[in-house]
């Protein structure tokens, strides 16, 4: 962009941005003519995305700001006044821990409030699992909460549900992002005091929070095993310096499970100073987790992110301790869920399992043994709840048991409609004690299911593009894999390539294509192998990345050391050839 048109972008956001915090930034970088950077922030704008906002935090028309806020809510507040009567339009807002989530949560209820919605905002950090749950318990139109997940710290975001409680889908976000889009000023605004008089803004805290910790300690499957045996079982646990410590330890403490906190963790803290990324997927955040559960000899380690959807886990072997996988985890509660349900009787008679695209085959193949139909959707977890939603408007449709995707995301309930680490983290201690009963880890039950099934082992690359010239680059490659996709990986043929943006598979073998795909237009592709290997390329629609998802296997029955060795050999050299291409 060039430099005078730079220095108008530049001025007008001073001029309308009303936080003297992040209109300074931008006047310096005027003053300095920093013109890199203000490129970088001003080339584009942020983009309401069909989930929401999600960048970096600064001044800017391409940063989290008041200004970028407060505009997106001026956009769905005219959403919603187009579609609900006014004397039934309300919202929920929650938000997490990071820098700023309080402000921009302030901003958006200002916003709503001055447009003549209802607005309940929560008096201090909730789990995005409890916005989900406000949403329905409250019964309103919308919610907001205002987090960037497990992003590292400079970024912060704001995720949108419709009145289901499941993040907005069609028609929602596309109505959604076109308001946003006719929005050309800040918006709105009436401060919080004035909303309160008004009676447009009630504060809420207990009267969610404790109908919120009673449904997730309703999610035990074996509610006599946990309180006869519960006291037996030690875990350490962190929130990473986020929203789940309350909520966690609450319902684990009152069901009579003993939690030990990674104390240099507890406080909520958006800097998050003691990790790199505050993401439980990553081993290094676990690290001091792993260090107080070897002093204490825990029975089970967890994390959970800052806003609480994601649940990450490591279990006891030998002297130490092993870091189970999102998608090893997702098997583990799928096992336990509807084989001990299937057992005590309490199985719909038409049982439903979600997943996503890139989410291990594993888990499908054990719920179809126990009668389960299963379904796959877009990533994401709005597709789950949205299936859901489909699910409960068909006369005699099918009853939804569990879900989740490879990211450590799970649902174990139909209350919430988004990730839910809470109720996850109880269930997952719930199987661990149940396991031990048996006399068995869960990496014990985990071998024999790799023994049933075939070991399933799963790895994603990721490869960051930034700034402008990052965004074509990404755009070139995914055009690449389309006019031109390989023919084999490490020596397997690729059997067939499924666009999900044109919805069309195209049989190798056969040189037919089919337009098949009965999902949402996303810009994905995905390679079958002959092996029964999947790989999977999808850009981030949050983040300037690339996502690159390997599944492979190896036959039922195998001894498990030669089939970890057969599919580390896979995965090694499918590895090698996706970066050469990248390249």
């Amino acid at each position: 962009m060039d430099k005078k048109k730079l220095i108008e972008k530049a001025q007008d956001y001073v001029r309308m941005e009303r936080n003297e915090h992040f209109r300074s930034q931008v006047e310096q970088l005027l003053d300095e003519q920093d013109f890199e950077e203000l490129n970088d922030r001003f080339y584009t704008d942020l983009a309401f995305g069909t989930g929401g906002l999600r960048g970096v935090i600064g001044g800017g028309y391409n940063r989290m700001n008041p200004y970028t806020v407060r505009r997106a809510t001026q956009g769905m507040a005219n959403y919603i006044k187009n579609t609900v009567p006014a004397s039934k339009a309300s919202v929920v807002i929650a938000y997490d821990s990071r820098n700023f989530s309080d402000l921009f949560a302030a901003e958006a209820a200002k916003v709503l409030c001055a447009n003549g919605i209802k607005t309940f905002l929560f008096t201090s950090l909730r789990p995005v699992p409890e916005l989900s749950f406000a949403v329905r318990q409250l019964k309103t139109t919308a919610g907001i909460v205002v987090t960037a997940s497990h992003n590292p710290p400079e970024y912060n975001g704001y995720k949108v549900y419709w009145d289901d409680g499941a993040q907005v889908v069609a028609p929602h976000d596309t109505g959604i992002i076109s308001e946003v889009n006719r929005v050309s000023g800040p918006g709105a605004e009436m401060e919080l005091e004035e909303a309160i008089s008004a009676g447009l803004l009630t504060m809420i805290d207990k009267q969610v929070d404790e109908p919120f910790i009673e449904m997730v300690k309703n999610q035990a499957i074996r509610p006599d095993l946990i309180r006869s045996m519960g006291k037996e079982l030690k875990v350490v646990y962190t929130p990473l310096h986020g929203t789940g410590a309350v909520p966690v330890e609450n319902a684990l403490s009152q069901m009579g499970i003993e939690v030990l906190f990674v104390e240099e963790q507890k406080a909520p803290d958006g800097n998050f100073p003691t990790v790199d990324y505050p993401n439980p997927e990553e081993a290094s955040a676990l690290t001091l987790a792993l260090k107080k559960a070897r002093e204490v000899k825990a029975d089970l380690v967890m994390g959970t992110d800052p806003d609480a959807d994601r649940l990450g886990i490591a279990a006891p072997e030998d002297d130490d301790y092993v870091l189970i996988t999102g998608n090893q985890l997702g098997v583990l509660l799928a096992d336990y869920i509807f084989s001990s349900r299937k057992e005590l009787g309490t199985l719909p008679d038409k049982p439903a399992f979600i997943t996503t695209i890139v989410t291990t085959r594993l888990q499908s193949l054990i719920a179809r043994k126990f009668g389960a139909q299963c379904y796959i959707t877009l990533t994401g977890f709005k597709y789950i709840g949205g299936k859901i939603r489909e699910f409960e408007s068909q006369t005699d449709g099918p009853a939804y048991v569990f879900g989740g995707e490879e990211s450590y995301g799970y649902l174990v309930n139909t209350e919430v409609r988004d990730k839910d680490a809470v109720s996850a983290a109880t269930l997952t201690a719930e199987m661990a004690l149940y396991h031990r009963t048996q006399g068995k880890t869960l990496l014990d039950r985990l071998r024999e299911i790799w023994l049933e099934y075939g070991f399933f082992k799963e790895v994603t690359i990721s490869k960051t593009f930034k700034g402008e010239s990052g965004k074509i680059k990404m755009d070139q490659l995914m055009d690449q894999f389309r006019k031109n996709p390989p023919r084999d990986f490490a020596g397997s043929e690729v059997v067939t390539f499924k666009d999900f943006k044109d919805g069309t598979t195209l049989d190798i073998v056969r040189g037919s294509s089919e337009k098949n795909i009965d999902l949402p237009s996303s810009n994905v592709v995905q390679f079958d192998l002959e092996d029964q290997t999947i790989i999977t390329v999808r850009p981030s629609g949050t983040e300037p990345k690339i996502k690159f998802y390997m599944s492979c296997c190896s036959k039922p029955g195998t001894v498990l050391d030669s089939a970890v060795s057969e599919v580390d050999g896979k995965i090694e050299a499918i590895t090698d050839q996706l970066k050469k291409i990248i390249d």
